[in-house]
């Protein structure tokens, strides 16, 4: 039994060179088309995508006990009421930034007024993580795609958080819109690093407590910087480090750090990161060739540290993602709509991302030292 479809909505008749309609469905805001494709799934969204999307609604194809049937969603882009999870997650990101740079202040008593000393800290670390998902999320509403507010992600690590993330529910209308939408995350994420790395540079450092210095039980935690952190420390004329073991780095060059770590982790071109996506829209479906190449690269190079440098702290590091970056390149790479080439100047903009990206990139970013 057919339904009337809203006068906005593609008409079934407007359908029929592609997809043969037998029956239109509500499904509360949902319209549900049963049909026959006649042409396969790639050039069925690319024709009936656009008349949807003009049309404020977002399709897809499903496949569901034996029939075919293409689902049409209002196409949603602003933001309807309070987002209350993006905001208790970014709040819980507050308090565990704090509690983790409380540790890189040497506050004592962290469940005192002290730990407010490492309020700089927590700034500095979700202004870069905020700052690079509000990239994607300001791209994602220009080129009207469905995006989410930035989830922050609250974890008792070294620096309290595992990142930030969107979830972009609309499909990509062209190569054009993926490579905007993944490309200004690292810009927008690199001009904020830089800032606070500027800003942590020129701040003075901070006084390691006595008890602190040498022990039985104290471990070590050092970073080790990439070459653009440590080509701002020459450019300002600051250390990075200091003769006086009773001095280190203020804080807040760690939060810079922490941008660059997790600029350069973006930029890996494989499945849906960043780099993916930016490379998928330079290079097309042949990026799922080069993305299968990167989980043994980096396996590569924990082997590489695990037998001749001995730093088992930076090896568990890439072997975990050479496992995540196996699996997101298993996954598979967002998928335009339309797919023709991508303009030159967008294409020299990826290329430069991908070559600052390398200057974040440090084959040892962290080692945890232990007396003895």
């Amino acid at each position: 039994m057919s339904a009337e479809t809203p006068d906005a909505a593609p008409s079934p008749d407007g359908l029929g060179s592609v997809f043969q309609v037998y029956e239109v469905r509500r499904n509360g805001d949902r319209l549900l088309y049963f049909g026959d494709p006649l042409v396969n799934r790639e050039e069925l969204m690319r024709i009936v995508w656009p008349r949807f999307h003009q049309a404020g609604y977002e399709v897809s194809l499903t496949h569901k006990t034996g029939e075919f049937v293409l689902v049409a969603e209002p196409n949603e882009t602003g933001i309807d009421g309070i987002p209350w999870t993006n905001v208790l997650l970014a709040v819980a990101t507050v308090f565990s930034t704090l509690f983790a740079g409380a540790s890189w202040y040497y506050v004592s008593d962290p469940l005192s007024p002290e730990i407010l000393r490492a309020v700089p800290f927590t700034l500095a670390v979700m202004g870069v993580l905020g700052t690079h998902e509000l990239g994607h999320y300001v791209m994602s509403r220009y080129h009207d795609v469905d995006a989410t507010l930035p989830y922050f992600i609250p974890i008792p690590t070294l620096i309290g958080t595992m990142g930030a993330v969107i979830r972009m529910k609309g499909q990509i209308p062209d190569r054009k819109a993926l490579f905007d939408i993944g490309v200004a995350g690292p810009i927008a994420g690199l001009v904020a690093t830089v800032v606070v790395t500027a800003v942590g540079l020129l701040l003075p450092p901070v006084h390691v407590p006595p008890d602190l210095l040498s022990g039985p039980n104290v471990i070590a935690v050092q970073f080790g910087y990439p070459p653009l952190l440590r080509g701002m420390a020459w450019v300002l004329g600051q250390p990075l480090s200091y003769q006086d073991p009773s001095l280190a780095v203020n804080p807040v060059v760690i939060g810079g750090w922490v941008g660059m770590f997790i600029t350069f982790l973006n930029l890996l071109p494989v499945g849906q990161l960043d780099g993916g996506h930016v490379l998928r829209s330079i290079v097309g479906p042949a990026q799922e060739r080069i993305a299968a190449v990167f989980p043994a690269v980096l396996f590569g190079l924990a082997g590489y540290l695990y037998f001749f440098r001995n730093v088992g702290s930076a090896v568990s590091i890439w072997v975990f993602w050479g496992l995540l970056a196996g699996v997101f390149a298993f996954m598979g790479s967002a998928k335009p709509i339309a797919d023709e080439p991508l303009d030159r100047r967008r294409i020299a903009v990826g290329i430069a991302t991908f070559l600052v990206g390398l200057l974040c990139f440090t084959p040892v970013p962290i080692q945890i030292m232990t007396p003895g």
